[in-house]
Formats: structure tokens, sequence, C-alpha cells
């Protein structure tokens, strides 16, 4: 009867646990925030008893989350990708009361990209020479956008002295006279100018001092970042922001354009931004490297021609890294995890019948030592038989009579082995059952809590845990118990029942 007891106890806890529920807000987007931005909200739930909350899935983010379920979080603004525009954070929200019950909840935090205006720091001076052409282009390491956002300058003509021109690219072409330049060793000029992020158009005002110097800046093909080599993985994207310069001015520029040693990079990657501005996007993705090699080398040549057919180029050497394909791998660790706990509670569904089986069994034997008993009689030669054994007297006939003597033996048998099995076997039963049962809940419980993330389940201990789980499974003692071993391979479970039996069960 304890056993019994205990089961029972079981089972009212793991539907009072399931009874609790997290509370969120309702509004429309509540779980979105902008780079920069602050999100903060309360978890509650449905018990008046206060829990004790607390977070997972909130590793290297400044996420503020207390034990009283009081939720805020800034994103950085380095967290979103400019081109990627929003990111979602996954994170488990559990509340856990002083009783042991305990629920929880994924919860999708998604984090937008915050357009930042560029930045303009104090430039180098523009030295010009006499009567020659003048170029200057607005170096990146003193204008930039944070965001990496392609930049494009502008600037009222009317700010300009006579023959200045500014290009969209940064590039500041002027030749001034004998006059002007006279007039510059004077008076320094300075020039004001308005430089816009693309493609959300913030801008930023900054400031150029020019003066008379003998110096002259050569056309050039401008690539940012400037390096020529790069290591990448599959999955990961490369970008170039591609800024073109002409001494004869922008006018004079006539195309530009990408040679790669490898065919598979499509021409769709350089997008023109103007006609001096352009931007070089690639991902390699997970099938570019064969199985037999280990990396890939791949070159690209950037170049522009003006309309006298002058080249000018770049060579950039991309070095691509095979790559695990982290979310086919991601899948197929759920598929491993899943398949585990249905095996597992397929298991205990089937051993809780079991039980029921096995107490009434234990009940019958019980009655049995009750119930059987022996008769026993030896007949040796009767000498009458006693009227007594006739019922209707009227139709009594003439009986014959047997010499002889009758002995009868009525005892009990003590041995409840005549019919059924013993009730000690049953007993034995039922605890190799309750044993093994309590066994599978705990390290279920155990193995769904430590691996609802995806990232735990990456681990190497993982498939070791798996290792030991599967084992308790499969435990020896089953064979004893009878049960029917196509039971668990024809198990069925939608996510919601598994969480019924296992409630850290995670459903990706």
């Amino acid at each position: 009867m304890k056993v019994k007891i205990t089961f029972i106890f079981f089972i009212f806890l793991a539907k009072l646990t399931y009874g609790q529920q997290l509370i969120f807000p309702t509004a429309e987007n509540w779980n979105s925030v902008k780079e920069g931005q602050t999100l903060s909200f309360q978890v509650k739930t449905n018990d008046p008893v206060n829990p004790r909350f607390s977070i997972q899935g909130n590793n290297g983010l400044t996420i503020q989350f207390d034990t009283l379920g009081n939720f805020s979080w800034t994103p950085s603004y380095e967290l979103v990708d400019r081109l990627e525009k929003q990111k979602e954070i996954n994170l488990i929200f559990q509340a856990e009361w002083k009783d042991g019950r305990k629920v929880n909840a994924p919860i999708t935090i998604i984090a937008l990209h915050q357009n930042r205006p560029p930045e303009v720091n104090e430039l180098p001076i523009f030295y010009v020479k006499q009567s020659a052409s003048n170029r200057y282009q607005i170096p990146s390491d003193y204008v930039h956008d944070p965001d990496g956002d392609p930049l494009v300058f502008k600037i009222s003509p009317a700010q300009l002295p006579e023959g200045m021109t500014i290009s969209s690219s940064g590039v500041i072409s002027w030749t001034p006279s004998r006059n002007q330049f006279i007039g510059l060793k004077n008076n320094p000029l300075t020039v004001e100018f308005t430089v816009q992020d693309q493609p959300e158009k913030a801008e930023a005002v900054g400031k150029l001092k020019v003066m008379a110097t003998q110096q002259d800046l050569p056309p050039e093909l401008l690539l940012v970042p400037g390096d020529s080599v790069f290591t990448i993985k599959e999955n990961e994207r490369i970008n170039f922001k591609i800024y073109i310069s002409d001494p004869n001015g922008d006018e004079d520029i006539m195309t530009a354009g990408f040679i790669s040693s490898d065919e598979r990079v499509p021409k769709t990657s350089l997008k023109e931004n103007t006609n001096v501005q352009y931007e070089f996007t690639w991902s390699p993705g997970y099938l570019f490297t064969d199985d037999s090699e280990k990396t890939k080398t791949v070159e690209l040549v950037f170049f522009a021609l003006d309309k006298s057919n002058n080249r000018v180029q770049r060579k950039v050497k991309v070095k691509v890294n095979d790559t695990e394909n982290l979310e086919e791998k991601d899948k197929f660790l759920y598929l491993k995890y899943r398949a585990t706990l249905v095996q597992a509670k397929a298991l205990i569904e089937q051993l809780n019948e079991k039980h029921k089986l096995l107490e009434r069994a234990y009940h019958q034997a019980k009655k049995g030592k009750k119930n059987r008993s022996i008769f026993g009689a030896s007949i040796g030669a009767s000498t009458a038989i006693s009227s007594a054994l006739v019922t209707n007297p009227s139709a009594i006939k003439p009986i014959t009579v047997i010499g002889g003597s009758t002995t009868a033996t009525i005892g009990t048998l003590e041995a409840a082995e005549v019919m059924g099995k013993s009730k000690n076997d049953i007993l034995e039963l039922l605890k190799t059952e309750t044993e093994i049962r309590n066994q599978l809940q705990l390290e279920g419980e155990i193995f769904a809590r430590k691996y609802a993330l995806k990232s735990n389940r990456r681990s190497v201990e993982f498939d070791n845990d798996r290792d030991k789980f599967v084992p308790i499974i499969n435990h020896q003692k089953l064979a004893t118990l009878e049960l029917d071993a196509s039971y668990s391979l024809n198990a069925k479970y939608s996510n919601k029942e598994i969480k019924k039996t296992f409630s850290d069960f995670s459903e990706e």
C-alpha cells in the first residue's frame, strides 16, 4: 500500500506543476526593441503565491532580470548587423516556488537595427597647388558611419569657391587660379559639407580646412576595408565599400566591376549606389567547399575604367574555410533530444499501466489464501446410504445397500501457489516497476532541463549524458515485467504531451 500512495503523490504533483503559467505583456510587438532603446516589463504568474524568477539564454548580453520578474534590457548598437536588420534572442523564463513547483516558458526577444548618423572628426588639412588639378578624398578614418553604412557627401555650390567641386563619395576637386592661390596663402579656406548615410539618409556636418601646398593626390580606386587578404567561414559574409575617384571629375568615369577566379561568385554581389560608389556583399554558403577540401581561396579583382580606357584595379584574396552547418546540426540534435524523451515517456506510461495490473494481481493473490481449500475423501465399503441424501421421499425406490465403511477429511491449504503467482513475487515486481519508473522520471527531467537550449545540445556532454540515459530506458529488469517491446516504437506524442511528463522540455 505504501508504493501506491507514493505513485498517487507524484501524479498529483505533476498535475499541480503543469497548471502554473507565466504571464507576459499582451501589447502588440511588446517583445521588440531597437538598439540603444530599453525594453522593460514584468513577468507574472497565475499563482497567488509569489515565486522566485530566473532566466536562461542571456549569456553575453546585458540583460537585467531580478527574482521578482522585472526585466530590463538595452541592446548595444553593435548587436544587429545593418544588413540583417533584426536578430532573435531566445530566452527561457522560469518561476520556482518554495514547495518545489516550477514552470518555464521560452520567449523570443527581437532586437531591431537602429540607424545612427555618420560621425565626423577634425579632418587633415587639404593642401592645394596653384594652377593644378588638386584632389582630396575625405578619409574614412575621420568620417565614418558607426553602423558601417555607405556614405554620400553633399555641399551647397554657394559655399564652394569658384571651380571647387565635391563628389558624392567625398572627393574634392579644385584647380585654384593664381589670384585664388595667393589669397589662400594669406587666408586659409574652410569648407563645410554634409555627409549622409545610405539608405537611411541620416546626416552630419563636417568642416575641411584648405591651404596652399605643393602636394598633389593621384587618382585611385579605394576599397574599404583596405586589406588585401581575408579569411571567412562558409556561413559568414564579406562586405566591401568601393569608392572610385578620377582626376578629371566624376563624369569621366565610364564603368566599374569585378572579376572572380570562381564563377560561383555572382555578378549581382556588386551593387551601384552612385556612379562613383559601389558596395560588394557576398556569402559563400555551406556548399562552397567540397568535403575533400578544408579551404578554398577566391581571388577578386575590382576595376574601374574611364572614358579613355584608363584602368585602375585592386586585388583581394578571400580564403573560405569549410564550416559545419549549425542549422542542420541543431535540427539533428533536437530530433535526438526529443526522440529520447518520447521513448522515456512511452515507457513511463507503460509502467503506469503495468502498475495497475500488478496491484489487481496482488489483491487476488491475498484473497486466494482464504478461499482455497481441499475436500478429501477415501471410500472403503459403505454399509448404507442415508435417506437424507434423497430429497423427494415419494419417489423412493429400492436402494441397494453396500457393506463397508467410509472416512472423510476436510482441511485448508495455506499455499497461495495453487492458483496464479505468489503475492511475494508480485510485491517484488511492484518494487522493480516503481524503482525503474521513479528513476526514469528523475533522469528524464534532468535531461530535458539541461539540454533545453540549442547551445547546450552542441556540447560533447549531450551524447555522453544521452548514452547514460538510454540504458535506463532499456533497463535489464524490464524483462521481468513482461512489457510490450513494440509499445515505445509506435508511440507518438505532441510537444504539449511530452511537456506534461517532462515540464522542462524545450520545443525548439
